[in-house]
């Protein structure tokens, strides 16, 4: 008996090796984060093979992935200041990469789209990136190939969730609230509010869809932080007002989208467009197709999604929700999977 205790006491010391001291564990991230820097070519005057520099790079692909996006939005993806972020895109507009429009919703505002020159180079780009990691991935084995994947997955998450949170929306009309990604205490309750109050309103639910609302969203907050999962909320002293949420299937390649709502007192802010920009480059990334479920009516969300590449692909007449609507989905190819 005391052999066999033994035994499996060693066992478990083998299984669950004791904690690495926490700043070891920086210092080691650190060193692999330069390390990546400099193995993927971001310490070269020009990157992926192209003529541009590492922030011009990643600014094609991103206009690339988000036909439209205005300067301010791109700016908070790239981390870079707007003055910054002007140089860039003036640049690529003089070498014909990238075009302006005035956009439909603020004619103070301009799109950026990608030229047949700038699509061409992106696809150039993209190319070489594939053949990089192609290359490092054959000298690891397939179960390495996966925990790597996810191990980088939920630490970029991590980086982003921190660097999310240091960032106050100004200008928008917003007041001063910030965009957050993954679960805020509160938030269950503030999103199920939000739900409850407006389908009440504009399509007749009651107690059996906020349940619904509230069971669903509450077990899906708890499987995060998770590779193929994101939450982003638009917090406002202490009170999300603005949700948005991706729930992903890494066999499938296939995304959710769902718990998608802005208060009203935010509409024409542009949360809602910002929170959809964000889930569709987490996407991009990581799924082939992305779907969600919507009622016939909403004219706002569903310019919204329109203008991020959604289209109706079914249907019907429905009364499960104690009210009869008619239920739409819609679905999106991404960028990454297109032809």
């Amino acid at each position: 008996m005391v052999a066999n205790r033994n035994f499996q006491r060693w066992c478990m010391d083998v299984i669950n090796p004791p904690a690495q001291a926490r700043d070891q564990t920086i210092l080691e991230l650190r060193e692999c984060s330069r390390k990546l820097v400099r193995e993927l070519g971001f310490m070269r005057s020009t990157l992926a093979d192209s003529d541009l520099a590492p922030s011009a790079v990643h600014a094609v692909i991103e206009i690339g992935a988000t036909p439209g996006i205005q300067a301010r939005d791109l700016a908070t993806i790239l981390r870079l200041d707007k003055s910054n972020t002007s140089r860039q895109i003036a640049k690529l507009e003089s070498g014909g990469l990238v075009v302006r429009t005035t956009s439909s919703d603020d004619a103070r505002a301009s799109e950026l789209f990608l030229t047949a020159a700038g699509q061409k180079l992106r696809s150039k780009i993209d190319e070489f990136a594939t053949d990089q990691v192609s290359h490092a991935l054959r000298r690891l084995a397939p179960a390495d190939q996966q925990m790597l994947v996810k191990s980088l997955s939920l630490y970029a998450n991590a980086l982003a969730q921190d660097n999310n949170g240091n960032e106050k929306l100004s200008g928008t009309g917003a007041g001063t609230g910030q965009i957050l990604e993954g679960y805020q205490p509160g938030c269950i309750g503030d999103i199920v509010g939000l739900h409850a109050r407006f389908y009440s309103q504009h399509a007749g639910f009651g107690v059996f869809f906020e349940r619904k609302v509230a069971t669903e969203l509450a077990g899906f907050a708890e499987s995060l932080p998770h590779p193929q999962k994101a939450l982003w909320l638009y917090v406002e002293n202490g009170r999300s007002l603005a949700s948005l949420a991706i729930d992903g299937d890494a066999d499938t390649r296939i995304a959710h989208l769902r718990w998608f709502i802005v208060d009203d007192t935010l509409r024409g802010a542009g949360i809602g467009r910002r929170l959809l920009e964000r889930a569709m480059a987490f996407v991009d990334e990581h799924f082939d197709e992305t779907f969600l479920w919507t009622f016939k009516g909403l004219n706002a969300a569903r310019h919204l999604y329109d203008g991020a590449g959604f289209r109706l692909t079914d249907e019907a007449q429905g009364r499960q929700w104690g009210a009869t609507v008619v239920e739409q989905r819609f679905s999106r190819v991404s960028n990454s999977a297109k032809p």
